[in-house]
């Protein structure tokens, strides 16, 4: 049973399985509630009207646009799942600032780890120049101090990700 609304704002560096849990996370929730929404920070980047690249400015105004659109969700009622790299702890104080019952999860995983699962090989070419103000190798990654749940995502299934996650929710009267 849903007690309040709420958005899970999943944060962690590329290819540190922010994706994967917003997408394992939907389908768990899915099959108890009826609106739930996933915002994905490479699905909102390439339906923005406006044309992002990858500078502060440009990260400022995606993140903005994100928060944006969680808050229109939420207020239709919808829970939201919102993986966004976020990588200025500024960006995930937004957040918390505008959005109703903002959950911050932090998917922790060396950055080594990350080059190995790296999808898109955007890593590789981060190192040969080939892709600038890259989180985590050519811009910085501002590591959550106090996030509300820390996931370490090169240690634990998905799966039991999940299941910290839906423990945390139950636990603070979320569901």
């Amino acid at each position: 049973m849903l007690k309040k609304k709420f958005v899970l704002w999943i944060t962690g560096l590329p290819a540190s399985g922010k994706t994967t849990l917003a997408k394992a996370l939907k389908n768990v929730l899915d099959s108890k509630f009826d609106k739930i929404y996933h915002l994905d920070g490479d699905e909102v980047r390439v339906k923005s009207k406006k044309s992002l690249g990858f500078t502060k400015q440009d990260r400022d105004k995606n993140i903005s646009l994100a928060i944006d659109l969680a808050k229109k969700y939420q207020d239709k009622g919808y829970l939201v799942i919102a993986s966004f790299i976020s990588p200025y702890k500024y960006h995930r104080e937004w957040g918390r600032d505008s959005l109703k019952n903002f959950i911050e999860i932090f998917t922790d995983s060396p950055i080594e780890i990350c080059e190995l699962r790296d999808p898109k090989g955007l890593y590789k070419k981060a190192r040969t120049g080939e892709v600038a103000f890259f989180t985590g190798i050519t811009d910085r990654y501002d590591v959550p101090k106090n996030s509300d749940i820390h996931l370490e995502t090169h240690k634990e299934s998905v799966d039991d990700c999940v299941n910290k996650v839906i423990k945390y929710l139950s636990d603070n009267d979320f569901i």
